[in-house]
């Protein structure tokens, strides 16, 4: 079945409801509460590298319900209401709030597991540079990082006091990444979106309110744009498009579990 045709429907259904309310609360507290608190809210809430001292386990749930803009925000939720009510009023409340919390879960995991390859790799390339210092090896590393994008630009080292504030430079941008923060419910919103397009693939959405596309394609295309734009990494991008992706992974995975046998009767 690829047409959801429900006899009663709720437009904001009681997940999906307290989802929206929750987010909005938080953020609010973030906004309001963070500047007076040195943002303490994003060091103890928001998700961090495992292999960084902000990580604590309860950050792989508290991720999930912090935004870093109001667009990020408006963004998310607008998409978890849009799609997910479809699947609440699908599922129910119970097996609804599951799959959220497991596509989040899935994709703060997959993330973490980007994270962990990213800072041994940058890790081993600063210690090979320590053991072995010059001017053109700190070259390569800013190419290779992007260390002359914003903050991290620095000269080319060439006397010892530079190649010093060099080595100290690098050691700082170590010890900044690791404890880089992310933080909103992309993760989880991209799950919602894979399911809906799995399980409806030819429902109409219209772009712009004008141009009918189905779903499947739409959703198709968000997600390999996702995996396009992982997989660049380009300069100045802070968007964890391996989350999103995460998401997916673990909505495919969960569905298949749902239904073992036939697709048609996942319902």
């Amino acid at each position: 079945m690829s047409e959801f045709r429900p006899s009663r429907f709720e437009i904001l259904p009681t997940v999906i409801k307290n989802l929206l309310i929750i987010n909005g609360l938080v953020f609010l507290a973030q906004y309001t509460l963070g500047a007076s608190l040195d943002h303490k809210i994003e060091d103890l809430f928001a998700l961090h590298y495992w292999g960084s001292d902000l990580f604590k386990p309860h950050q792989l749930i508290t991720h999930l319900f912090m935004h870093g803009s109001p667009e990020h925000l408006f963004m998310n939720m607008f998409t978890l209401w849009m799609f997910g009510s479809t699947l609440e009023n699908l599922w129910g409340p119970k097996r609804f709030l599951i799959f959220y919390v497991v596509c989040g879960l899935g994709a703060a995991l997959c993330h973490l597991g980007v994270l962990t390859y990213e800072n041994i790799s940058l890790n081993r390339d600063v210690q090979a540079f320590l053991s072995s210092p010059s001017a053109t090896n700190f070259v390569l590393l800013q190419h290779k990082y992007d260390l002359t994008f914003g903050q991290y630009e620095l000269s080319y080292p060439t006397t010892p006091e530079q190649m010093e504030a060099a080595k100290v430079f690098l050691q700082q941008y170590v010890s900044e990444y690791r404890d880089t923060a992310t933080l909103g419910a992309s993760g989880a919103v991209f799950g919602i979106l894979f399911a809906f397009g799995y399980l409806f693939p030819n429902n109409l959405l219209y772009l712009y309110f004008l141009f009918p596309i189905k779903a499947k394609y739409f959703i198709g295309f968000l997600i390999i744009l996702e995996l396009i734009s992982g997989i660049q990494n380009s300069a100045g991008d802070n968007v964890a498009h391996f989350a999103h992706l995460g998401g997916v992974l673990f909505s495919y995975l969960l569905l298949k579990t749902w239904n073992r046998k036939n697709r048609q009767h996942f319902y």
